[in-house]
């Protein structure tokens, strides 16, 4: 069994779109743009012999906002850019009651079976309560990434920093504990 990093992505690997205090993913390609530092730290992660896979919400598709096409068009370049070994994502709203919409584990206990993953080796990078709640509803090491939005926390994540990069080195450490 291997060990992963499991990556919210608006907000860990790209800039949300941040208004009244309240974080909303990218629309279009024009709002879609890489934090600063994240190609690197995918690149040490990777290095460092961790799975990396994007577990994303993307409720926007069910309202209409945006279309699915334009979603995986985000993710294929993604794919492409990065050392990803996968992106799942979950298209349906909070109210559909999926077992994959954060922050139910499904995503990643999906992930752990197909990859044969140690999900208490395994961590969850993410700049929302649902990502904590996620990550720890599967067993893994939680890192908030906070950005002081408008909601709070509904559980403690197991570490804070502020942003992918700095999470590099608290994974790294608690690898090796």
């Amino acid at each position: 069994m291997r060990p992963a990093v499991f990556l919210d992505r608006d907000g860990v690997i790209n800039h949300t779109i941040v208004r009244e205090g309240r974080p909303f993913a990218p629309t279009n390609q024009d709002e879609f743009s890489i934090i600063d530092g994240v190609p690197d730290a995918l690149h040490t992660l990777h290095k460092a012999g961790f799975l990396l896979i994007i577990v994303t919400n993307q409720p926007d598709v069910a309202r209409g906002v945006i279309s699915k096409g334009v979603v995986e068009s985000f993710h294929q370049d993604l794919l492409k850019a990065f050392p990803l070994d996968a992106i799942k994502v979950c298209y349906e709203t909070e109210e559909s009651g999926s077992p994959l919409y954060k922050p139910r584990p499904g995503m990643l206990l999906e992930a752990k079976e197909e990859y044969d993953i140690d999900l208490t080796k395994s961590f969850m990078v993410g700049d929302r309560w649902r990502d904590v709640g996620c990550g720890r509803a599967a067993g893994c090491f939680t890192i908030f990434i906070d950005y002081g939005y408008q909601e709070q926390l509904r559980e403690a994540p197991d570490a804070i920093c502020r942003g992918l990069q700095e999470a590099v080195p608290i994974i790294l450490r608690h690898a090796r504990a």
